[in-house]
């Protein structure tokens, strides 16, 4: 049984699943406050599989939230330690994208656009047959981005932003979700247990 864990963005998700399947799932949109939810959400679903312990960890490592990733990430490592199960880390673009193309099976690609910071819109473009990454993460804003991503349906937080500065295609506004990680290839869902911030950080060091 693996447990799933999101917390990137203002929702905040969690699911068991086995052999592929999802068997227990919960989310909700909290905007805030993630820390406080995300234990009992957890609580709740290991107490519906009977109590047994998860047998590995997958956590959506972002972008999104700089303090969601870091709820996520750190709730991830914690309970990793203590039931002893590995802790790998998923990205929530390919979160987004997944369930899309799960969602319409005839779609072949999309792509996918996260609200960022500084009006910026984190994008990457995926396609469905075989499920794989069509371009690398970028952060743009979102008239760079409306050229970045040519693709005429636009999933996610920012779709509608970027759909607006194009003039055309499709937004279907959504946000990652923990269960999706069980329509992953599993090369998705074994990525370092570190965060995937999408753009470089806004401090910089001081000059010698």
């Amino acid at each position: 049984m693996i447990l799933a864990i999101d917390t990137a963005t203002a929702a905040c998700s969690a699911a068991l699943i086995d052999g592929g399947t999802v068997r227990f799932a919960v989310s909700e949109t909290v905007g805030r406050g993630h820390a406080e939810r995300l234990a009992p959400m957890v609580n709740a679903l290991i107490r519906d599989a009977g109590g047994l312990a998860p047998e590995a960890i997958v956590v959506d490592c972002g972008p999104g939230s700089f303090t969601g990733v870091r709820v996520g990430l750190a709730a991830a490592i914690g309970m990793g330690m203590g039931w002893s199960a590995p802790v790998c880390g998923c990205s929530s673009m390919a979160l987004v994208a997944a369930a899309r193309f799960a969602a319409d099976p005839k779609l072949e690609a999309c792509a996918v656009a996260l609200t960022g910071g500084h009006g910026e819109l984190f994008v990457q473009r995926f396609r469905a047959h075989p499920f794989a990454e069509a371009s690398n993460l970028v952060s743009l804003p979102p008239i760079e981005a409306a050229g970045f991503a040519p693709e005429p349906v636009v999933i996610g937080s920012g779709a509608t932003a970027l759909i607006e500065a194009r003039g055309h295609g499709e937004a279907i506004t959504t946000l990652p979700d923990a269960s999706s990680v069980a329509l992953l290839p599993s090369a998705f869902v074994r990525l370092p247990a570190r965060p995937i911030y999408g753009r470089p950080p806004d401090a910089k060091p001081k000059a010698a």
